[in-house]
């Protein structure tokens, strides 16, 4: 397939009518696996010898939210690189010089910011119920499985199975794994041609992963967000929504806040916390009456925190996750150092020093530090405790650079 991408990157260099087979907005593991393989497919059985050039509809930018799809690629080891973004190609150019056709994948209508381009779409495959209304007038396939990817599989074996390799099962299998949940009757969302077609694909490719190794591999994927910053937490699975020119975006952040319980009970110091009204049942806001605490005088109790968190990680044999065959003496050192890394990386700043008195023969009518301090935002703190922790995760591993 590697040859394949670059010949579609080459292919966006010339004037040529092009066919473009284009996910859905979201870019999930379905749409961009569905868009990949079709277009694959309907290049090498093209009697036009037309190639067919798949898009992923985000900007470049935006693939580190898709976790699942990262991890993907580098499995099959597809270079991101080889891809084509929507933010690389200029679909509303290419209709208006009338060199466009549109196959939609793992969706069957147009936002309404691509409604100009409506005119060029020639093909729908997808996998949700239909919405007559905006449905394209063209030949549209739909039908209720699990996964868009099975039916791009049944398009394959059914028309020309000489031409699906390894990569391209592998992708295909992998996604309808995950989009059905392992393929888990309890669950229910595998239908009976999920499961005929991941069991074709198996019969074909023996050497397969097995199927619970790749369905926890992208799931533990999917879900990871080390290494992204606030900003690309709140947009990985943002979901917007548009009512009389109003927009709304509503975001997931997979991450526990507990740390809050251990600073409303200090004692020791005391930090006289008062909650005050925040946007969100998930974000908790505090006034600090003693406001000689500092940040060096409250590290400890975050450190003890820590500790005590990190312990609770521990396997049952007493080593954190992952510590095959790690002694107990190596475990706890392992803690320690992770737990004093980010210690130090918090206190890396030297103690505040205390707000001057106010003068008593002041010249001017109002001292600026009655004031107080420069109120801070909790995204701008939400975003130091991100970027500390990105830093001390690329120290501790530098191969990951």
């Amino acid at each position: 397939m590697e040859d394949y991408l670059q010949d579609c990157r080459a292919a966006l260099q010339e004037s040529r009518p092009l066919h473009v087979v284009l996910g859905n907005e979201a870019c999930d593991l379905d749409s961009m696996v569905s868009a990949l393989a079709l277009a694959f497919y309907l290049t090498k059985t093209s009697e036009a010898e037309d190639i067919f050039i798949p898009v992923l509809n985000i900007e470049r930018s935006e693939l580190p939210l898709r976790g699942d799809n990262v991890f993907f690629l580098q499995e099959v080891k597809i270079a991101e690189s080889a891809l084509i973004f929507r933010d690389e190609i200029d679909l509303l150019a290419l209709h208006q010089a009338g060199q466009l056709t549109l196959i939609l994948v793992d969706h069957h209508m147009l936002p309404k910011s691509d409604a100009a381009l409506e005119e060029a779409v020639a093909e729908v495959l997808d996998h949700r119920p239909i919405e007559q209304k905006y449905c394209p007038p063209c030949h549209v396939s739909v039908e209720l499985v699990g996964s868009c990817a099975t039916l791009v599989a049944e398009r394959i074996l059914q028309g020309a199975p000489e031409t699906l390799d390894r990569q391209t099962a592998a992708l295909l299998h992998g996604t309808i794994i995950l989009d059905c949940v392992n393929m888990d009757a309890k669950i229910g969302k595998a239908t009976l041609k999920d499961n005929e077609y991941v069991e074709k694909l198996e019969a074909l490719f023996p050497d397969l992963p097995k199927r619970k190794d790749i369905f926890d591999s992208l799931q533990k994927a999917k879900f990871d967000v080390s290494g992204l910053t606030t900003e690309q937490m709140l947009r990985k699975d943002q979901k917007t929504i548009y009512r009389q020119g109003t927009k709304v975006a509503v975001s997931a952040v997979y991450m526990d806040l507990e740390i809050c319980g251990v600073l409303e009970q200090s004692t020791s110091p005391a930090l006289k916390l008062t909650p005050i009204p925040s946007i969100s049942a998930h974000l908790q806001a505090y006034l600090q009456g003693n406001t000689q605490v500092s940040r060096k005088k409250l590290l400890p109790v975050l450190q003890e925190a820590l500790s005590a968190y990190l312990d609770s990680m521990r396997t049952p044999a007493g080593q954190p996750e992952g510590a095959v065959g790690m002694s107990r003496e190596q475990a706890d050192k392992e803690l320690d150092k992770a737990s004093n890394s980010l210690i130090a990386g918090l206190s890396q700043d030297e103690e505040d020093p205390p707000l001057p008195p106010t003068p008593m023969n002041s010249l001017v009518d109002e001292c600026p530090l009655d004031q107080g301090l420069p109120k801070l935002s909790a995204e701008a703190v939400f975003e130091k405790c991100s970027q500390i922790s990105l830093s001390q995760s690329t120290r501790a591993c530098p191969s990951n650079k």
